[in-house]
């Protein structure tokens, strides 16, 4: 055990290790027993985006029955650090990042042999697991902030608005979709943009992981840069209905940042890991941003001013 350094993980049930050798660097994924499913899926995503030319860390070797993977190493730098430091590149980074997407969502694979050589199929990601997701806010931040009997009101009112919302998507569900696509999750190696912490991915809307990357709660731009990144993205695909995924992105945004404050919460109290509470007042921005730019969210906005003393 030597040779394994703990690495920092991010919100994440699994732990992290770095293997030092003389043949180079690896990286050790531990899964929790009853999460160990998780690295069949974790490397049959990376195969996926592999097989598409797309990097991705390859697996090395697999202990399944202790729980844990060996795969690639892509070293330490994230694109997160290198925007922290860079203030006059940030754009052309992003282009980068949007032809990266682009790629991604050319996949066709669905379907793929795990190390167990049994078939992974990329699940759809539904309405109701959108639903689920968003409900995260309900569980865990409303009921940190509201008395029971408000939240018995605000969580009916609140499902009933999500629902809807999610009825409001235009898109179609039939690209591959990473879901936690962020500049964290994105490597400098070798001068290539790598893809890390793909395992959640499910085939849907393609306006879910451009709104994780432009809406990044982790990572504070300006208006300009968020509209300059966007209508990049648009310039790229040759049949695309403006007004249809602008809707699409709105909505996934909100939904996602509601989603990450209801995570971020359950991090700090059930986790003990109260480091991104700090960016939940980001989060409540980035909803704001979107939240005024399509009259199909004052119902939800209303709901939430009045409820959380709000000036959304």
């Amino acid at each position: 055990m030597q040779n394994l350094k703990k690495l920092k993980g991010d919100a994440s049930h699994r732990k992290f290790f770095r293997k030092k050798s003389n043949y180079g660097n690896s990286i050790v994924i531990q899964a929790k027993k009853d999460k160990f499913k998780n690295l069949l899926v974790y490397d049959a995503i990376s195969k996926i985006l592999n097989k598409n030319k797309i990097l991705a860390p390859k697996l090395y070797q697999e202990n399944y029955k202790n729980n844990y993977i060996e795969v690639e190493d892509f070293g330490n730098k994230t694109i997160f650090q290198i925007l922290k430091k860079s203030k006059n590149k940030k754009l052309l980074y992003f282009k980068d990042i949007i032809k990266l997407l682009n790629q991604i969502q050319s996949i066709k694979d669905k379907k793929v042999r795990n190390f167990r050589n049994k078939y992974y199929r990329i699940p759809d990601y539904k309405n109701e697991i959108l639903i689920q997701e968003a409900n995260l806010f309900c569980e865990w931040y409303v009921k940190k902030n509201l008395t029971k009997n408000k939240r018995q009101d605000f969580n009916k009112k609140f499902k009933k608005i999500i629902k809807t919302l999610s009825l409001c998507l235009k898109m179609e569900k039939n690209v591959f979709v990473h879901r936690d696509f962020h500049v964290s999750n994105l490597m400098l190696v070798n001068n290539r943009i790598g893809v890390i912490d793909s395992q959640d991915a499910l085939i849907g809307n393609r306006a879910y992981d451009l709104a994780s990357l432009v809406d990044d709660v982790r990572l504070k731009t300006s208006k300009v840069l968020k509209k300059k990144i966007f209508n990049f993205y648009i310039g790229t695909q040759k049949k695309i209905d403006k007004k249809k995924i602008k809707n699409d992105f709105e909505i996934l945004s909100i939904l996602r940042n509601l989603k990450i404050i209801g995570i971020f919460t359950r991090l700090a109290i059930r986790d003990k890991k109260k480091g991104y509470l700090k960016l939940i007042p980001y989060a409540w921005e980035l909803i704001s941003l979107r939240i005024n730019e399509n009259e199909i969210f004052l119902d939800l906005k209303k709901l939430l001013n009045n409820n959380f003393k709000k000036n959304l």
